[in-house]
């Protein structure tokens, strides 16, 4: 059975350069859902991702795919700044050091990125982290919990990508 979806569109993104969609920059949002949802739709904080996962795997959309969301900052990956042109935000909720990511957060991020990975032909070279597209600036995921992500990953969509 899906996870459930609500969609609560954030002003804090660009619409008039379309996203490249290569890949996927992971989260953590620190705060609870509700709230998390809050400070994205709020256009003075000028933050947002594509999507929010919840502690029970509901999932929110704050900003489309085609849009531009403004989640990782001054970041670079694969040779190229800027992640946000062309890497989708995901976001869990809550803090990854505090808490592990739930079995409900992970089989929603699998049932989100499915249909997005055959679409664009993702590999897993074009997953990653908040932590390793900003070293030293941010540290999300914790590195125990991006290894619980990309292994179901892995498992999913294969170790070759």
């Amino acid at each position: 059975m899906p996870f459930p979806e609500i969609t609560r569109l954030s002003p804090n993104c660009d619409a008039t350069v379309p996203h490249e969609r290569l890949g996927v920059v992971f989260h953590h949002s620190v705060i609870p859902f509700d709230e998390t949802i809050a400070l994205m739709t709020d256009p003075a904080r000028k933050v947002s991702y594509h999507c929010l996962i919840a502690l029970d795997g509901t999932r929110c959309t704050l900003v489309p795919d085609d849009h531009i969301a403004w989640h990782a900052g001054v970041s670079s990956f694969q040779g190229r700044a800027g992640c946000n042109a062309f890497l989708l935000g995901l976001s869990f909720a809550g803090d990854t050091y505090a808490a592990p990511l739930t079995e409900a957060q992970l089989a929603s991020t699998i049932e989100w990125l499915a249909p997005r990975w055959v679409r664009h032909g993702w590999t897993l070279a074009w997953m990653t982290d908040h932590r390793q597209v900003a070293p030293g600036r941010k540290n999300d995921l914790n590195p125990v919990e991006w290894d619980r992500v990309i292994a179901p990953l892995k498992a999913r969509f294969g170790e070759a990508n």
